[in-house]
């Protein structure tokens, strides 16, 4: 029986994001596309998800790989055509799984009609419809920008047009002018392209960097951080470029579109220095975004502290919103490698990759994860004479996105590890990536893939399923525990699920009644006092008997049970 979509469907969700870019080629041209994805759909929906986010599939000049849309209607060649797109959106609904589409509003290609129109003169029907402006005086009479704000990726963020003779806003690549929202036509004409998605079966929108929509009317300068310069984006503390009041009721314009819709939601991201707070004020209330994710957790170095400091302070903020948490995406380095050693950011490594699936499964709220992640997939090496990545070739300080968009591996023993079946593909396919194959990790009847990264990922997925309404539970952070480990209890306080981390490679002893950890341990014949946690430990614990287990370990090391099936070999009383 087809699937009933709940209005709430996607507080429960486990969304799986592609990059269509490097998911499956179909056509042997070194890039994926959308008929590669559609074979790839068994395979999606045997980990459990209950939606796919695609990234922009959308006709684009590809200045930045599909976030400069030049036709919100059509689809790029590179990756099929329409009637791909409807087949996908048909296919995966047909195994009970949605499509969250990603809108790019807040700014277009160049290429685009709508700024081609606007380009041409002053008085056109679409004169406004982007952000112009003369700019100033310069020292030599030639006009200068308006004002010191920068581009996200280098350089001024507004840029000179010899036919206008004026400067548009561009707060990403001079090849994505900012669209003007503060004209409703643009509105008007941005509700229409969503309705056009979602009348055709798209049951989620993903806004892009939804917090450039509007921008402070008046141009005001930025004020700097102490102790910078202003030649770079963040430098600036970006109090008129973005986050405008105004904002909101655009998105109050989107959200009533969606109502119109059974079983739709719209996600936003937020890209800034104070992201949490903007993310929830996003969804504050039912005539907003339904829930919207931040990039708190793509910080580096994060530890068991910094890890507990993020979801306290999320929840400390005003407003009472839906969380989503991403671990990774196509912009930043892979989770697996952010929480490396320095010197290992290009390493597997199975362990690390399994406690964090386990740890954003077991969070409160909407769990995006990333195409890879499944398979444990670090970040990949890139040599300098193989990026593409455009922020890379403007020299704007930001970290090459090339490594956490190489492509998928599906299979080591064809070549190019059966991505495509061209010799050479967008971006190389890594060494390391072939013995990370999903057919690898996934042979049927195989002792050795009961414990894969693949398979426990699964399981973790299923646990989520089973335990569905702790996605609505606070976390309660136990004290007392030491680095590098994390621990929190979901539900009710009186039947708790424990869940704890060690975060390092190394084994950690902890007593168990240490002052302020306020966790008891019944059973009989153990060392009632202590626990020592093994590298890369992960320990689930439900009420129920009263005996002692051991930890899962390393999950998936042999002589470890793979974990995340309701265990009952634990009493915790005394949270608090």
């Amino acid at each position: 029986m087809a699937r009933q979509w709940r209005e709430d469907w996607y507080r429960r969700a486990v969304v799986y994001q592609i990059y269509p870019r490097s998911y499956a080629d179909s056509n042997g041209d070194g890039i994926g596309d959308l008929p590669g994805i559609i074979e790839k759909l068994d395979y999606i929906q045997s980990l459990g998800v209950d939606a796919i986010w695609i990234s922009p599939f959308y006709k684009s000049p590809m200045a930045d790989f599909g976030y400069d849309v030049s036709d919100y209607r059509d689809v790029d060649p590179i990756f099929g055509t329409l009637e791909d797109a409807e087949r996908l959106i048909v296919e995966t609904d047909r195994r009970d799984m949605a499509v969250v589409m990603d809108m790019v509003m807040s700014h277009t290609s160049d290429q685009h009609a709508w700024f081609i129109e606007s380009r041409a003169d002053r008085t056109n029907a679409k004169a406004d419809w982007y952000v112009w402006h003369d700019g100033k005086p310069g020292p030599d009479g030639k006009p200068v920008p308006p004002n010191n704000w920068r581009a996200v990726f280098g350089g001024s963020a507004w840029q000179w047009d010899e036919g206008r003779q004026q400067f548009y806003l561009h707060n990403f690549l001079s090849q994505q002018p900012d669209l003007n929202l503060h004209n409703m036509e643009v509105q008007d004409a941005l509700v229409a392209e969503a309705k056009f998605w979602l009348d055709r079966g798209v049951r989620g929108l993903r806004l892009d960097a939804i917090n450039f929509a509007m921008h402070d009317q008046a141009l005001t300068d930025c004020p700097l951080k102490p102790g910078t310069d202003g030649s770079n984006y963040h430098d600036l503390i970006h109090l008129h470029d973005k986050n405008q009041p105004e904002t909101l009721d655009f998105l109050r314009r989107l959200r009533t579109l969606a109502d119109g819709y059974r079983g739709r939601f719209i996600v936003g991201e937020v890209y800034d220095d104070n992201d949490m707070a903007i993310a929830k004020e996003y969804c504050a209330d039912e005539t907003l975004l339904h829930t919207a994710y931040n990039f708190a957790l793509f910080a580096p170095n994060q530890t068991a502290a910094s890890l507990r400091q993020i979801f306290e302070a999320y929840d400390a903020l005003p407003h009472d919103s839906w969380p989503s948490w991403p671990l990774s995406n196509h912009d930043v380095s892979r989770a697996v490698s952010r929480f490396a050693k320095e010197g290992e950011r290009y390493k597997p490594n199975r362990h690390r990759a399994r406690q964090l699936n386990a740890l954003l499964m077991m969070l409160p709220g909407t769990a995006f994860m990333y195409q890879g992640e499944e398979l444990g997939l670090p970040d990949a090496e890139i040599a300098p004479d193989q990026v593409v990545d455009p922020a890379v070739a403007r020299g704007s300080g930001v970290a090459g996105r090339d490594p956490c968009r190489a492509p998928m591996p599906w299979d080591r023993d064809k070549e190019m590890a059966g991505f495509t079946t061209a010799s050479e593909s967008w971006l190389p396919m890594p060494d390391c990536y072939r013995a990370l194959g999903a057919t690898q990790q996934d042979e049927p009847g195989s002792k050795a893939t009961r414990d894969t990264t693949l398979t426990i990922t699964r399981s973790l997925i299923e646990w989520r399923r089973m335990n569905i309404d702790l996605t609505a539970s606070p976390i309660r952070f136990f004290d007392g525990l030491p680095e590098p480990l994390l621990g929190f209890a979901r539900g009710p306080e009186r039947m708790p699920v424990t869940c704890l981390f060690n975060l390092s490679e190394d084994p950690v002893t902890v007593d168990v009644d240490a002052p302020g950890l306020a966790l008891q341990v019944v059973g009989e014949g153990v060392e009632r006092l202590r626990i020592t946690a093994p590298p890369y430990g992960v320990l689930v614990l439900t009420p129920g008997r009263r005996s002692f287990p051991r930890w899962h370990g390393r999950l998936g090391e042999p002589g470890n049970m793979v974990p995340f099936s309701q265990t009952d070999d634990w009493a915790i009383t005394g949270l608090g």
